[in-house]
């Protein structure tokens, strides 16, 4: 079972995930945020979690100190997940004295990303392995990202990394079994 890995809901257990839906493993999260935090990125960051399911990279983030959460899910099960576990982690971090404005939407990623009019510090997607959208979701996650965001992408690590885009670097790519971690950031608008 998943938790909240650290910060003022550090140790909260997750509900799980609903079938057809591949959470992010502690593993996996725990070397992610540690990099994070290790840039600066995730203290008063606004945050999207594209492909959220059970809300845990988001919820994680708002956890160790983001300022605001966007989570956004196209599976009705999933987003169910994502609410219970938005409500248990606000809760917790309403006790601590914290009080982040937390957002969750059913909606497509790509299509949020063609229509939003937000901007955030720190994007992560971790669409299901079999679809197709890494290239699509580069070529239009810098439209909403503040100049040096970052993009945190979660592949299979049998998957071609996307082509980068004008404005786009790739700071690091690290594998974790089936998983592979790419993190992007914004070099130029």
């Amino acid at each position: 079972m998943s938790r909240i890995i650290s910060g003022l809901a550090g140790s909260i257990r997750l509900a799980p995930a609903p079938a057809g839906t591949r959470p992010t493993s502690d593993r996996v999260k725990e070397s992610v945020f540690a990099s994070l935090e290790a840039a600066g990125a995730i203290e008063n960051a606004d945050v999207l979690d594209l492909f959220a399911g059970t809300g845990a990279l988001g919820l994680e983030a708002l956890s160790r100190g983001a300022k605001s959460l966007v989570a956004i899910e196209s599976a009705r099960a999933a987003l169910n997940v994502c609410l219970k576990n938005s409500a248990s982690v606000g809760t917790a971090l309403s006790a601590a004295g914290a009080r982040p404005p937390m957002e969750i939407q059913l909606s497509d990623a790509v299509a949020y990303l063609a229509s939003t009019i937000k901007e955030f510090d720190l994007v992560f997607a971790d669409p299901p392995y079999d679809l197709d959208v890494a290239g699509k979701l580069l070529e239009r996650v810098g439209a909403v990202l503040r100049p040096n965001g970052l993009f945190v992408l979660e592949l299979s690590s049998k998957a071609e990394n996307p082509a980068l885009v004008e404005g786009m670097e790739l700071s690091s790519e690290k594998a974790y079994g089936d998983t592979k971690v790419l993190i992007f950031r914004l070099t130029a608008q």
